[in-house]
């Protein structure tokens, strides 16, 4: 395990236990005032039923000897969702990702699929979350040219007509910094995620914090609602799918309700792209 791995690991435990209350876990405190917050290391151990070395161990970074039952119990412990568990495994298990060296390309079946796409948004995003395609909608609802190269995290914190796009942008920021948190852990020496994050972390505040918090997430089902400055309030529900022999790469599909307001300013919105 690499160094990095090995940190990543550690904040991560670290953030999770820091997040937690003993009041929420039951732990008795017996009146004992508490310098840090959230809970101790001794205290996720008896809550998971390790030893405090063991867990101490875990939260240096060394996962080598964690079996399934001690990464479960401290999943437990620490109230870790599905998404958090599998995260957990990423850090104490890393796999091997063979990096490629050459541009990152889309097929061009799936560039047509996008672009033919005409009643819903459609994207494609890759490893380090550049718009590799899309159709009309999916640029006209961000505002960009259409075919236009953009990197949608750098856009997300660093552009501040995003702000105004989207009605909940603090959401939408954290869940493309907890896309990015495991991009960077799945190939923690790629340089590109590197400049990535390290760009974000010099220009944007709202990054930093969000980033301290150890947010972890991928591209996924969700709703999404947008303030847009063409055709008004839309209300989207997006569902996302790993590309086929591409794993870093994600086709998106955001759709209105039928029969909705949002359904009639999407198909607006669609007419003046096109």
């Amino acid at each position: 395990m690499s160094e990095q791995h090995k940190n990543d690991l550690a904040d991560f435990l670290r953030a999770r236990r820091a997040a937690l209350t003993p009041q929420e876990t039951g732990v008795t405190t017996y009146g004992k005032e508490r310098r840090v917050p959230g809970l101790r290391r001794e205290e996720v151990a008896q809550l998971a039923g390790v030893s405090v070395k063991t867990y101490t161990r875990l939260e240096q970074g060394e996962s080598r000897q964690a079996s399934d039952a001690v990464l479960e119990a401290i999943a437990g412990a620490l109230r870790l969702d599905e998404t958090d568990r599998r995260h957990l495994a990423r850090l104490a298990w890393p796999t091997p990702l063979v990096r490629r060296t050459e541009p990152e390309t889309v097929r061009d079946s799936l560039v047509a699929l996008a672009e033919d796409t005409t009643d819903k948004v459609a994207l494609i995003a890759g490893r380090y979350m550049d718009l590799l395609a899309g159709n009309r909608l999916a640029y006209a609802l961000f505002g960009l040219p259409s075919g236009r190269p953009v990197n949608l995290v750098l856009r997300m914190f660093l552009e501040p007509d995003v702000r105004d796009l989207f009605v909940d942008w603090e959401a939408e920021a954290r869940n493309y910094a907890a896309t990015l948190r495991v991009a960077t852990v799945t190939d923690p020496d790629d340089p590109r995620l590197a400049e990535l994050v390290g760009e974000l972390s010099i220009k944007s505040p709202d990054f930093v914090r969000m980033w301290a918090a150890h947010p972890v997430g991928a591209w996924a089902y969700g709703v999404h609602e947008y303030n847009h400055p063409r055709v008004g309030r839309l209300t989207l529900v997006g569902e996302s799918f790993e590309v086929a022999g591409e794993p870093c790469q994600h086709f998106t599909f955001q759709s209105a309700a039928p029969g909705s307001d949002t359904a009639d300013r999407l198909r607006r919105l669609q007419a003046l792209a096109a």
